[in-house]
């Protein structure tokens, strides 16, 4: 990515991403490596040999690497810069995501080149949303939730959590299907009873169920959290989740461009001070969302974040309780920002909802 905004993207990648790529080679300068996978194209072809033909006019022969080539691509990446004058220049590389080992080689392939962390650059750019980035996380969340509802509507006492992890992700993707789309991935900690580490948990009268979930639609991962009763909750179960719904909706409030990301930490923590939890402590109450690797991006709503909310942002915000013994209570939602406030992109409810 130049820092010349008019200039042209390029990229470096295998001959078989390529295919999958082509139709954007107007807009990116691509330069490609073959890989270990082998394919042509034979749309024409009616014998083997119209197959070697078109190998041979696509200039697509010879030994393929065994796995992936660094070499290759590290050599092209070279000729790229080169073309530009860019072989001695300042170049940013996201050190948060490429492996020690693959910089280390990238710096022994071109030596001359000033390498900087930009990592903190790539988090900016994924930080303010455009519409397609916003259709799929809206999207996401829609399928998540209808995966909750599914999971409300199948569970009965002696449901295990794998049976409930189970019916979410059913729900979630026949929703996406019906849509035309197919998740690019899920994830999902959900937790029955008071022990929350107890992976083979049945529901039976009295749990709380956690379920912290979220699909992907192009790499782009929801995330929200609701949280079900099986019959008559504790009375401090339900006292403790009063507090989160205030603590969350005072949050909420806050969440319009011009504020302070450590004001809405502020001021849900003070909820929880002023309802008498003085020793609660969460170090962020939410933070972007988006197609990072983890599920969490950065920025988040903690105490040290001076940084302003704005418009385009996506954000999770939450308000999570966790009590072994107890179990765990939990209200998340992730909010699209707009010019004057926040709109919730989850339409479930809030409340302590029966399940079994």
């Amino acid at each position: 990515m130049p820092a010349d905004e008019k200039a042209k993207l390029a990229a470096v990648i295998s001959d078989h991403a390529y295919a999958g790529a082509a139709h954007l080679s107007e807009t990116i300068d691509f330069r490609t490596h073959r890989i270990w996978i082998d394919m042509v194209s034979v749309e024409n072809a009616r014998t083997i040999e119209d197959i070697n033909v078109a190998y041979r006019q696509a200039n697509n022969v010879g030994p393929r690497a065994e796995t992936f080539d660094q070499d290759a691509a590290f050599r092209l990446l070279g000729d790229l810069l080169a073309e530009h004058g860019l072989s001695n220049a300042k170049i940013g590389v996201d050190l948060e995501f490429m492996p020690a080992a693959d910089f280390a080689a990238l710096k022994r392939a071109l030596p001359l080149v000033d390498w900087q962390d930009a990592s903190i650059l790539v988090k900016r750019l994924r930080l303010i949303k455009n519409a397609r980035e916003i259709e799929y996380l809206r999207n996401a969340a829609h399928y998540a939730e209808i995966g909750l509802e599914n999971m409300l509507n199948t569970a009965r006492r002696g449901s295990s959590l794998s049976a409930l992890s189970a019916s979410w992700l059913e729900g979630a993707t026949q929703a996406a299907s019906a849509n035309g789309q197919g998740l690019s991935g899920n994830w999902a900690y959900i937790s029955v009873g008071p022990d929350l580490q107890d992976i083979k948990a049945e529901l039976k009268e009295g749990d709380l169920v956690k379920a912290d979930v979220g699909t992907l639609i192009s790499g782009y991962s929801s995330d929200g959290a609701r949280t079900y009763v099986c019959g008559k909750p504790d009375p401090l179960a339900s006292e403790i989740y009063k507090v989160l719904q205030e603590s969350f909706a005072v949050g909420e409030a806050l969440l319009k461009p011009g504020t302070r990301f450590c004001d809405v930490h502020a001021a849900m923590l003070g909820i929880m001070r002023k309802r008498g939890f003085s020793e609660y402590y969460r170090g962020h109450f939410g933070h972007s969302v988006g197609a990072a690797v983890g599920v969490e991006e950065w920025p988040f709503i903690s105490a040290s974040n001076e940084m302003l909310i704005a418009p385009n942002m996506v954000l999770a915000l939450e308000t999570p309780f966790y009590a072994n013994g107890l179990g765990a209570l939990m209200i998340e939602e992730q909010f699209l920002i707009t010019k004057n406030g926040a709109e919730s992109m989850n339409k479930l409810s809030r409340e302590l909802v029966q399940i079994g």
